[in-house]
């Protein structure tokens, strides 16, 4: 399975674009261009399994700054300061991941993927 198979390469293309100069990725809006928005929570913990380079079960810092290379592998890397943002939005007990059973980070409840 591919992002691709979940997300259309068009609406990524538009999300990818909207975030290309540095901070100026904002987790929300990237994920309702990208459709992420609408998509299951069955749908949503697929992509995460996608985004989990290690496969741990959850999304570090250090995989959360290529985000945006897992759905391109051209797309920047995130800064410093959008990683950390974003890493703040997501990891609701502060153990400094996000991961995709109990509630958590992307998937959850909803709260990082709905205004």
């Amino acid at each position: 399975m591919s992002i691709t198979d979940l997300l259309s390469p068009s609406a990524i293309a538009a999300a990818l674009r909207d975030c290309q100069a540095p901070d100026s990725f904002s987790h929300k809006k990237f994920f309702q261009l990208s459709g992420m928005s609408k998509k299951s929570s069955s749908q949503i913990k697929d992509i995460f399994r996608l985004l989990d380079n290690d496969q741990s079960g959850f999304i570090e810092e250090d995989e959360l700054k290529y985000f945006l290379q897992r759905f391109e592998c051209g797309a920047r890397v995130l800064t410093t300061s959008e990683t950390k943002t974003f890493l703040a939005a997501a990891d609701h007990d502060g153990d400094g991941k996000i991961g995709v059973e109990g509630g958590q980070g992307i998937p959850g409840n909803g709260a990082l993927l709905k205004d």
